[in-house]
C-alpha cells in the first residue's frame, strides 16, 4: 500500500503503483485490481446520487408527519445539495491537498453518523438542518471518488470505460432513489430512507484502504476558505431568491437576493482569476469541452430532478400507486438511462460529441414534450415513456461530458476538476427543485380551488401543497372532500404542462450549447 505521508513532490501518478504500472511513455493498462476499486468507488456515488431523489418519495410521507411549508419542504430537498454544491470545488482543493482518500474515509464516516440523526428528526427545522450536515460530509464524497479514478486508469480508453461506470452510476443513483425509496416507503417509516447509508459506508470504510492507495496534487496550494465562504454565498441567495420569486413574487426579498448572490458569484470569480493557485481554476471554461461539459451535466440534472419531483407526486397522489407501485413504474427509465451510459462509449469513438450530445439532448427534450402532451391523460403510461427517453439522453449525454471535463484537466488537478463536473449536477439538483419546483408550487396555489367550507388552517394546508390538499380532502365530507382533491389534481397538472414546456426548452438550449461548444473538443491531458 502507498504510504499516505509521500513526499510533496513525487508524481501524482506515482501514487498508482499498486493498482498500474506507469510508463513514462504511454499510459498502461489496469489491472484486474483496478477493477475491484472502481466498485469500491461506486458506493459512495450512488449513495449521495440516491440521496439526491430518494426524498421526493418520501415527501408525501415528510408532510404528512411534518406538516412543512411548501418553503420547507423545498429547502428539506433543496439543503442537501445546496450545501453540496457550494462546497464541492473547496472540498476537491482540500483532496488534492491533503490526500484523496483520506478525505473520502472522513466524508464517509460523518455522512453515515448524520445520516442516523436525520432519520429520526423530529421536526421540520431539524431535518433541514441534518440535509445541509449530509451535504458538508458528501462534498468530501464525491470529487474524491472521480479524481481517484483518474489516479487508477491511466490509460484513456479504460478510464472512458470507467467513467462511463461513474457517470452511469451516478445517474443510475438518481433514478434508482424513488425505486429504493418506494420499497422501504412500503414497509418502514421515511427515517429509512436515511438509514440506507450505514450499510452501503461501512464496508466501505474496510475496503477502501484496502484496494485503493493514496493520491495528492504534488504542488497543492492553499485552502481559500475566502473562497469557499464566497462560493456558498453565492450560491444559497440566489436558489433563496427564485423561492422568494415563485412564492412571493417581486414584493418579497427575491430580486435583493439573487443581486447579492450575483455579486459574490462575480466576486468569486475575479478572486481565482488574480490568485496563484486558484481554489477553481476559471481558465478551464475557456475550454469548449470543458466549459460545454459542465453545462450539459448541470442542465441534465436540473431536467432529471425536476422531473423526479413532480412525477413522484403525481404517482402517488393523484394516480393513488403504492410507493413501491410508483418506484417500479420508472423502473424502465432507470434500465435505459443505465444501458445508454454505457452503450455510448464505443459509439463515442466514432461520434463526436458535437453531434452525439445534442442528440441525445434532443431525446431529453422530447421526453419532457411527451409529459405536457399527455400529462393530463389519466395513464400513467405517457410518464413511464417520458423518463426512458428523458433517461437515454441523459445517460449517455452525462457520460460523455464528464470524460471530456476529466480529460481536459492537467492530472495533478483532478481534484478539483472533478468537483467542478459534480457541483454541476449538484448545483442541477438544486435549481431542478428551486426553479421547477418553485414554478410548479406557484401554478399549484394559482389554480386550486377551495371549497368554501374549509377553515382556515385548513385552506393554507390545501394551499401550500399538493399532498397537503390531499389530506385536507381526506378530513372533509365525502362529496367535498372529492371535489378539493380533484381540484388540486388539475392544478398540480397545470403546473406539471408549464414545468414540462420549460423542461423542453432547458433540453433544446442545452444542445444548442453543446453543439457549438463542442466543435473542437481539448486534446485528453492524461495520456
Amino acid at each position: 500500500m502507498t504510504n499516505t505521508t509521500q513526499p510533496a513532490t513525487q508524481p501524482i501518478e506515482h501514487a498508482t503503483n499498486h493498482v498500474a504500472h506507469v510508463d513514462p511513455g504511454r499510459p498502461s493498462r489496469a489491472p484486474r485490481r483496478a477493477w475491484f476499486a472502481l466498485v469500491v468507488l461506486m458506493l459512495p456515488v450512488l449513495l449521495v446520487s440516491v440521496d439526491n431523489t430518494v426524498l421526493s418519495f418520501a415527501l408525501p410521507a415528510i408532510s404528512r408527519d411534518l406538516a412543512p411549508t411548501a418553503a420547507q419542504q423545498l429547502w428539506i430537498i433543496d439543503a442537501y445539495p445546496l450545501v453540496l454544491a457550494g462546497l464541492l470545488v473547496g472540498m476537491g482543493s482540500a483532496g488534492d491537498r491533503f490526500g484523496r482518500r483520506r478525505l473520502l474515509l472522513i466524508g464517509s464516516t460523518g455522512f453515515a453518523v448524520v445520516s442516523v440523526l436525520a432519520a429520526f428528526a423530529p421536526t421540520a427545522e431539524s431535518l433541514i438542518a441534518a440535509r445541509a450536515a449530509l451535504g458538508f460530509f458528501g462534498a468530501m464524497l464525491m470529487p474524491s471518488t472521480l479524481s481517484l479514478l483518474r489516479a487508477v486508469f491511466t490509460d484513456r480508453e479504460q478510464r472512458r470505460l470507467a467513467i462511463a461506470i461513474w457517470a452511469s452510476g451516478f445517474a443510475a443513483g438518481s433514478a434508482l432513489g424513488p425505486l429504493v425509496g418506494g420499497l422501504l416507503l412500503e414497509h418502514f417509516a421515511w427515517g429509512s430512507v436515511f438509514l440506507l447509508a450505514v450499510p452501503v459506508l461501512v464496508p466501505m470504510l474496510v475496503l477502501v484502504p484496502l484496494l485503493i492507495p493514496e493520491s495528492r496534487d504534488p504542488a497543492p496550494g492553499r485552502i481559500d476558505v475566502v473562497s469557499i465562504v464566497l462560493s456558498l454565498a453565492a450560491m444559497g441567495p440566489i436558489v433563496y431568491g427564485v423561492k422568494s420569486l415563485a412564492t412571493d413574487g417581486v414584493d418579497g426579498f427575491g430580486v435583493q437576493a439573487i443581486v447579492l448572490g450575483t455579486f459574490c458569484a462575480i466576486w468569486f470569480v475575479r478572486r481565482q482569476l488574480r490568485s496563484d493557485s486558484p481554489m477553481l481554476d476559471v481558465r478551464l471554461f475557456r475550454l469548449g469541452s470543458f466549459g460545454g461539459g459542465v453545462l450539459v451535466n448541470l442542465l441534465s440534472v436540473v431536467a432529471l430532478v425536476g422531473f423526479l419531483y413532480f412525477v413522484s407526486q403525481h404517482l402517488q397522489l393523484i394516480a393513488g400507486l403504492s410507493p413501491v407501485e410508483a418506484g417500479l413504474a420508472l423502473l424502465p427509465g432507470l434500465v435505459a438511462m443505465i444501458a445508454a451510459g454505457l452503450v455510448v462509449v464505443p459509439i463515442a469513438r466514432r461520434i463526436r460529441p458535437r453531434l452525439l450530445v445534442p442528440v441525445a439532448l434532443g431525446l431529453s427534450a422530447a421526453g419532457y414534450l411527451v409529459i405536457a402532451l399527455g400529462a393530463n391523460s389519466g395513464s400513467i403510461a405517457p410518464i413511464i415513456l417520458a423518463f426512458v427517453l428523458l433517461g437515454v439522453g441523459i445517460g449517455a449525454a452525462e457520460t460523455v461530458s464528464n470524460e471530456l471535463i476529466l480529460s481536459s484537466a492537467p492530472p495533478a488537478k483532478a481534484g478539483a476538476a472533478s468537483a467542478v463536473s459534480e457541483t454541476a449536477y449538484e448545483l442541477g439538483a438544486v435549481l431542478g427543485t428551486a426553479v421547477l419546483g418553485s414554478i410548479l408550487a406557484a401554478q399549484f396555489r394559482a389554480g386550486i380551488a377551495l371549497p368554501s367550507v374549509l377553515t382556515h388552517p385548513q385552506a393554507d394546508a390545501a394551499r401550500e401543497t399538493l399532498a397537503g390538499a390531499m389530506t385536507v380532502a381526506e378530513e372533509l365530507p365525502p362529496s367535498i372532500g372529492a371535489e378539493l382533491a380533484a381540484s388540486a389534481a388539475r392544478a398540480f397538472d397545470g403546473g406539471v404542462v408549464v414545468t414540462s414546456l420549460i423542461g423542453v426548452a432547458l433540453m433544446i438550449a442545452a444542445a444548442v450549447v453543446a453543439a457549438i461548444a463542442l466543435r473542437n473538443p481539448a486534446p485528453s491531458r492524461a495520456d
